[in-house]
């Protein structure tokens, strides 16, 4: 049986070498984030990037819903996948970081693609009831995650995605005598998934992990 790589920062060069480049607003919220201190830790990786872009271009996704916007990246790099006719809502409560992706929307000329709403992320959930969308991505506060989860299914057609991020936590989900609430949570997150027959799921170790479910 082969064993996994472990990715330093050397492999991980190499890798972006051969890989899907950056669009430059993209790199310009990577370089924004990288002065904003601890938080900038809310941003996905660019390995996280080039996924999405992928997923939604071969799953021919043309409705996208996002949960927590932070400065941008995930929901420029949703949109810059979608085709012209595509549509992204992102949900976010933070007015002053939301400011800022929306400036980056239109500085990658996506902001006819996106719609921000801000507000807390439940109280938009359920006036969105009537929409259905071909995939939910889930990267805000980790404690709503499994209500998150739940209010997606009802939002998403036969066969969506729900792709999930931060679902290994640094590491430290894997460490059972870690019982910090925040690691318990999503232990018991991913273990509610893994037991949900109402989707097939895969967890995906790029960034911090993310797991990917398809509505059965």
């Amino acid at each position: 049986m082969s064993k996994a790589l472990e990715i330093n920062k050397k492999l991980q060069n190499y890798i972006n070498d051969f890989g899907l480049k950056l669009n430059p607003v993209q790199q310009e919220i990577i370089d924004y984030n990288k002065t904003l201190g601890d938080i900038k830790r809310m941003q996905i990786d660019p390995s996280q990037c080039h996924f999405l872009h992928l997923i939604i271009k071969i799953s021919n996704i043309k409705n996208v819903l996002e949960i927590g916007t932070f400065t941008g990246l995930s929901a420029l790099t949703i949109s810059l996948a979608l085709p012209d006719d595509g549509k992204l809502i992102t949900l976010d409560k933070n007015e002053e970081t939301s400011k800022v992706a929306l400036d980056y929307f239109k500085k990658a000329n996506q902001d006819h693609k996106i719609k921000t709403i801000i507000k807390p992320a439940l109280e938009s959930l359920d006036k969105l009831k009537n929409n259905k969308f071909d995939m939910i991505f889930i990267d805000a506060d980790k404690m709503n995650y499994k209500v998150y989860y739940e209010k997606s299914l009802d939002l998403l057609i036969k066969g969506g995605l729900i792709i999930i991020d931060n679902v290994l936590w640094h590491g430290e989900v894997a460490d059972k005598d870690n019982l910090d609430k925040f690691t318990v949570n999503i232990r018991e997150f991913n273990e509610f998934i893994a037991n949900d027959k109402r989707v097939e799921q895969i967890i995906i170790p790029l960034g911090d992990g993310m797991t990917v479910c398809r509505v059965l």
